[in-house]
């Protein structure tokens, strides 16, 4: 607090006060310390001794917040830095520092405080937003293993969902145009050298093709089939020569066979299944070559999906604040119970913070209260009397010193005006003197 001088006014109480007053009691070191916290004047505060141990309990109160506060910064940094390190013990120590002193200004007795409303509520209102400030970091430690929890499942549905877009986003291509999935941005889309697409429209065309030859096939042969079972029908029948007595195959077999040939040669069954058997072969070939390709696409499919997991799980490092408080907010959001206990928790800490400035101003006004604004009062009344009598003595000394420079003028008036009288007297008599030289020439002429 303000030290006003009022060395003049306590002059005689010290000289009235016992010898033993002063003495120190045993521990009163630590309670001078502790009052120091509450930005007391222990002179003035020696009047009224009984009310050292209200300031003393309050100085109690002022150092249990700065070290909850230092407490909760000491979670809020760790959480920040990932875990326990030395370098949480700088902000911790200067918000320690800060709180402590902060506090000790709310609390510090301010003369004709009742009088004024204004102040008041601004303390307290620094107080409680203080207070929220520091409840967040220890209703977060408290609730550390829901929070926890809460945090992994949220990271590992995200992983599961992310999982699941690239996989549906990425599918196996059938041909080499293949549309990208519904919902599906650059987010989820990979890169690969090649798909199985580029060959897939190749085996459909030359399965297409194959079935189309298949069927033509199944049609020339079963029409042959028929052709050659009508030729054995007929050929297995002979007939005797009647001049050479030999016997041969009648006329309908070789017309037969004849037809069997001719239906081989413009349907060209021979090439047609020769044909058909390379396209079966090309086709065993390309499916081959898609299944080692379709292989190839998943194990890159499956590279790649780990790959942006892992990139992923980096981004997701340590917990941090702003996650564990959302986090919070949706546990208690879905839980009323959990909402209570949090609030209730969250107000219990608040009102630890504000409880110095709490007990400042609810315990009423006390006698030292009473002392210091009386005590301020008159330092304020002697100190605009002491203005007043130095505004006095300076408006004395210039008036003083304005007499001087007026008769200093006045002197150096005088002088000057005796000055201009002796010359105005010593050139009238020069003038004179001339006057009668002249005359007496003149006579001297005139008598000549």
């Amino acid at each position: 607090m303000t030290d006003f001088p009022t060395n003049h006014l306590r002059a005689p109480d010290r000289a009235a006060r016992p010898a033993d007053q002063g003495r120190r009691a045993p521990g009163s070191d630590a309670g001078r310390r502790l009052r120091a916290l509450t930005g007391v004047d222990e002179e003035l505060l020696g009047r009224v001794r009984y009310e050292r141990s209200k300031y003393t309990a309050l100085g109690g109160v002022v150092l249990g917040t700065s070290v909850i506060a230092a407490f909760s910064m000491w979670n809020f940094a760790t959480e920040a830095l990932g875990g326990f390190s030395l370098a949480a013990v700088v902000p911790t120590v200067i918000w320690m520092l800060f709180v402590l002193n902060l506090d000790r200004w709310l609390v510090t007795p301010a003369p004709n405080a009742r009088r004024r409303a204004g102040p008041l509520l601004t303390r307290l209102l620094i107080a409680l937003l203080l207070g929220v400030v520091i409840a967040e970091p220890l209703v977060l430690r408290i609730f550390q293993t829901a929070v926890v929890e809460r945090v992994a499942d949220e990271r590992s549905g995200t992983i599961d969902a992310l999982r699941t877009n690239l996989v549906r986003c990425n599918p196996v291509p059938s041909t080499m145009r293949a549309d990208t999935p519904a919902g599906c941005d650059r987010t989820y889309v990979l890169s690969f050298g090649a798909t199985p697409g580029e060959r897939g429209e190749e085996l459909t065309a030359l399965r297409s093709d194959a079935a189309a030859l298949q069927k033509r096939v199944d049609r020339d042969t079963s029409r042959l089939e028929s052709i050659d079972s009508a030729v054995r029908d007929e050929c297995r029948q002979l007939i005797r020569i009647a001049a050479t007595g030999l016997y041969q195959r009648t006329s309908e077999c070789q017309r037969l066979r004849a037809k069997a040939q001719d239906y081989r040669t413009t349907h060209r069954t021979g090439a047609n299944e020769t044909r058909l058997a390379g396209m079966n072969s090309r086709i065993s070939e390309i499916e081959t070559e898609l299944a080692s390709s379709r292989g190839a696409f998943l194990k890159a499919r499956a590279d790649g999906i780990e790959r942006r997991l892992t990139e992923e799980r980096a981004k997701q490092k340590e917990i941090g604040v702003l996650e564990r408080i959302r986090a919070l907010d949706e546990l208690s959001g879905g839980n009323p119970v959990l909402f209570v206990g949090v609030w209730l928790v969250r107000l219990l800490f608040v009102l630890l913070d504000v409880l110095p400035v709490l007990v400042k101003y609810l315990s009423g006004e006390t006698a030292y209260d009473r002392m210091l604004t009386n005590e301020s009062n008159s330092a304020v009344k002697i100190h605009g009397e002491e203005v007043r009598l130095a505004e006095r003595r300076a408006l004395a000394n210039l008036e003083i010193a304005q007499d001087a420079v007026e008769q200093e003028v006045r002197r150096h008036r005088a002088e000057s005006e005796a000055a201009f009288r002796e010359h105005t007297a010593a050139m009238n008599i020069r003038v004179r003197q001339a006057v009668n030289a002249l005359e007496d020439e003149i006579r001297r002429s005139s008598t000549v």
